[in-house]
């Protein structure tokens, strides 16, 4: 076979791939080989002085290379495809599907880099830090920094409020938005230390996630307590840890990202279901109980926050660290167990049609919103539901 030359195995994958309407070529396999994102070829040696064979092509090489003809277009990074791959090779395996092989995790961790290097929260974090010495100047501009970028933010509107006013016809209440601006006070806290911002203004900020149903007046208090020495102290260098994404994942072993993904994705789906009870998704017993059970641990502002259905490869590798923190873990777990305890999510008791019976449910729950039988404008029923 001539130098260069495509070997055989190579061209079976192609071949292969094309069966399923996937076009890639035997340069692009060898180009995606050489940048550590496709396996090699198992070879077998044929003994001293007589070379190896291929003698059957691994599954795993022809997957890989379908999903990264999927994610992979013209013009567009290696780095978010390969962002892309890991977050669907976490994903549950349809039936009939060939299941996505894991990309190497040495290409996650550098992608992941790249994508927070260039993350607006990172540029956030050493901006914080540099201020720590750059006087009353460098500490207005990160504040009008932070302040730009958190002023823009906005919390969905409470599911139940969105329920209410749909079924009743109404527009949804502006007012059930959130206001994150407070919370430049913890990008400061993260460069000048939290007893340079102040209790008063850090209790501010943490009231802003609206967790545990605290008030200003209790973070106030809690924070002023262990301030005075009076309570637990506050471990504000753990804050500034955590504040820096690209160490975090740096530091963080194989296996600490892989499981950061399975609780990002766990508690995407948990944060799914809470915000789709707002759009009308008919009520179960095991959804109402996993609902009180977020409810009575007071962390929906909180995974409203941090979690994205459908995030790009930039938003993933964010969330992706975020879900790196024990807090998280111990919260996906906690809902696991309550979706252990009843898992029929899409079912109502004693309805033998399933999942179909539930989808028509919902559908019909639509079909009969207020204001959507008369004229082609419709009533604010149809209006709020096309908002929400």
């Amino acid at each position: 076979m001539a130098r260069g030359a495509p070997s055989p195995a190579d061209l079976q994958v192609v071949r292969e791939l094309a069966a399923r309407g996937v076009v890639v070529t035997a340069s692009q396999l060898e180009s995606w080989r050489r940048a550590g994102l496709l396996p090699r070829h198992q070879r077998r040696g044929l003994g001293r002085g007589w070379g190896s064979v291929v003698d059957a092509v691994d599954p795993v090489v022809v997957e890989s290379a379908a999903v990264l003809a999927r994610h992979l277009r013209q013009g567009r990074d290696r780095r978010l495809a390969v962002l892309e791959w890991f977050a669907e090779a976490g994903m549950p395996v349809r039936p009939g599907a060939a299941p996505v092989p894991e990309p190497a995790i040495c290409a996650v961790r550098r992608a992941l880099v790249w994508v927070l290097e260039r993350s607006v929260s990172q540029r956030l974090v050493e901006l914080a830090r540099s201020a720590a010495g750059a006087g009353e100047e460098g500490q207005d501009a990160l504040y009008a920094a932070a302040g730009r970028v958190l002023g823009a933010y906005r919390g969905a509107a409470n599911p139940a409020l969105v329920r209410a006013a749909l079924e009743a016809g109404e527009d949804v209440p502006v007012d059930a938005e959130g206001d994150f601006r407070s919370m430049v006070h913890l990008v400061a806290a993260v460069g000048l230390g939290g007893q340079e911002v102040g209790s008063d203004a850090l209790a501010e900020a943490f009231a802003a996630f609206g967790m545990f149903g605290l008030t200003v007046e209790d973070w106030a208090q809690m924070l002023g307590a262990a301030e005075r020495g009076e309570g637990p102290p506050v471990d504000w260098g753990q804050l500034q840890q955590s504040a820096d994404l690209v160490g975090q994942v740096q530091r963080a072993g194989d296996g600490e990202l892989v499981r950061a993904r399975t609780v990002m994705i766990g508690l995407r789906g948990f944060y799914g279901l809470y915000v789709l009870h707002g759009l009308l998704l008919p009520d179960t017993p095991a959804q109402a109980a996993l609902r009180q059970r977020i409810d009575d641990l007071g962390v929906f502002p909180l995974l409203d926050h941090v979690i994205a259905v459908n995030p790009s490869p930039r938003q993933f590798a964010e969330l992706l660290v975020v879900c790196l923190e024990p807090f998280y873990d111990n919260l996906y777990e906690t809902l696991m167990e309550q979706l252990a305890e009843d898992p029929v999510i899409f079912r109502f008791p004693g309805d033998e049609t399933g999942v179909v019976g539930f989808g028509e449910a919902w559908m019909g729950a639509v079909r009969d919103l207020p204001g959507r039988d008369g004229g082609a404008g419709g009533g604010p029923g149809e209006r709020s539901a096309k908002r929400s």
